[in-house]
């Protein structure tokens, strides 16, 4: 069974950036789509970026596009998502996922399989 934990995330300021890690255990990282979601205290999970296989292709939410850059090193089968000009807002705790049958990207939470336990990230004002 893959398993995925992330790091990077932590206390910043308004306007300031952090870089999150997905690290997935397995040979078989190449072959996933990946996907960052968030979730808010009191709030429902959200998308916020999600990539194909190949790293081609990337698609993320209107909240955070020009801000947040999702990549992934398959070599280090890793996925991250560099957030830069953190707002107040972007508070959550960030959960990468994958899609273990299909190399490409979803929007969609029940789309994907595997998903790493979360990493707070808080941005203050």
């Amino acid at each position: 069974q893959v398993q995925f934990v992330e790091s990077g995330g932590g206390l910043v300021q308004a306007g300031g950036s952090l870089r999150l890690s997905c690290a997935a255990s397995g040979r078989t990282f190449g072959g996933y789509a990946m996907g960052w979601f968030r979730q808010a205290s009191g709030k429902e999970r959200e998308f916020v970026a999600t990539i194909t296989a190949s790293g081609v292709s990337t698609i993320y939410a209107d909240s955070v596009k020009g801000r947040f850059i999702i990549s992934r090193d398959n070599a280090k089968n890793t996925v991250y998502l560099q957030m830069n000009s953190l707002k107040p807002e972007d508070t959550a705790v960030y959960f990468c996922a994958a899609r273990s049958k299909t190399t490409w990207y979803s929007t969609r939470e029940y789309d994907y399989d595997y998903w790493g336990q979360g990493t707070q990230v808080t941005v203050s004002s």
